[in-house]
């Protein structure tokens, strides 16, 4: 029932007809509370704190995945093409945390969140979860006076740390119908009326869609890895994975698991069935029961906790490159504030 639900709510988003109209009282008064929240701020009720190195934001103002985590990994691997040493915050949603807290090689998802976990193993930089990023910030500085930048894992409307610059990552659903949650999917108006205390600005805002929208900003483009990865650690060309035979189980607990089942399609895998399960699934209560023919694939976020109840799921991890122009929009952006010491190969790709 709740799934359904969810699923209808998702679908009126997109539009403005009945369900969505019957939910505007709730966007009003959501409206309301993040107006006040920002005033707060713009009038000095409540202060945001800069920490000496520069900080970037990377978040959205819609609801659900739009691709933040893909594109912080793209900025971190960019800046270190330049010669520069970040470092990554992140909330650490759905971990147990209660204060700052280093992600360890050896941390689990339960401890400090599946998005922190995919950040640590894929960029190797050091990575500080918690719900204060000042304090967070802080404690990466600590740790290692030698980093040139944080690079925040969403946060956009978390005020209290000031930053250096923005990014506002968008999906294929633009503004949806352009209604406040929960009438839309809006967390603010868009355009948005800048904090300046916090440090936000137009001239401090880069926009980047990771899927075709009528949003202006600059287009990256994603695809599936050409190699998948299981529990064991061992590799496997996808092709080969397809040729196999057996037959395939897709399972995605991530905000739009669709997305990543189409991916899956368009490349050629015939999913015999699939699992679109809640963001962030811990997957503690997943059961399903297989005769040991069929094959699961899953994402590289839910790889992270389904490995441990089914190490023999193959990850297909996403790959996201970059534009030469919002590259080059990001370079011009750090110039003021720091010099790079070498040139930067533009395009690149992550994941």
């Amino acid at each position: 029932m709740a799934a359904a639900l969810h699923a209808a709510i998702t679908r009126a988003w997109q539009g403005r007809g009945a369900l969505s109209t019957a939910l505007l009282p709730i966007s009003w008064i959501y409206g309301a509370l993040t107006a006040v929240h920002r005033w707060t701020y713009a009038r000095g009720l409540k202060r945001s704190e800069k920490l000496p190195i520069p900080v970037i934001v990377v978040g959205n103002v819609i609801t659900g995945g739009a691709g933040k985590t893909p594109t912080a990994l793209g900025v971190v691997a960019h800046l270190q093409n330049l010669g520069f040493k970040p470092a990554i915050l992140s909330r650490g949603y759905g971990g147990k945390h209660q204060s700052p807290t280093v992600v360890l090689d050896t941390s689990t998802a339960q401890e400090v969140g599946d998005e922190p976990l995919v950040l640590r193993h894929s960029s190797g930089v050091p990575v500080v979860v918690g719900r204060d990023r000042v304090a967070a910030g802080k404690l990466l500085l600590q740790i290692h006076p030698d980093i040139t930048h944080i690079v925040c894992d969403d946060g956009l409307q978390h005020y209290r740390l000031f930053r250096d610059l923005e990014i506002c990552v968008f999906d294929s659903r633009g503004l949806g119908n352009g209604r406040l949650l929960h009438a839309g999917m809006l967390r603010q108006p868009w355009p948005r009326t800048p904090v300046i205390e916090a440090g936000q600005s137009i001239q401090k805002l880069l926009v980047l869609k990771t899927g075709q929208s009528d949003v202006d900003g600059h287009l990256a483009t994603r695809a599936l890895s050409e190699t998948a990865i299981n529990g064991h650690g061992q590799t496997m060309v996808l092709d080969a994975l397809l040729q196999s035979g057996a037959p395939l189980h897709a399972i995605a607990g991530i905000a739009q698991p669709d997305n990543f089942f189409n991916m899956l399609r368009a490349r050629g895998c015939v999913l015999r069935t699939t699992d679109a399960l809640p963001d962030h699934y811990d997957f503690d209560s997943y059961s399903r029961t297989s005769d040991g023919g069929e094959v699961l694939i899953c994402t590289e976020k839910d790889a992270i906790k389904l490995w441990q109840h089914r190490p023999d799921a193959w990850a297909v991890p996403l790959l996201q490159t970059l534009p030469p122009s919002f590259l080059a929009a990001l370079d011009q952006a750090l110039v003021p504030q720091h010099t790079p010491p070498v040139s930067s190969p533009h395009g690149h790709t992550t994941h």
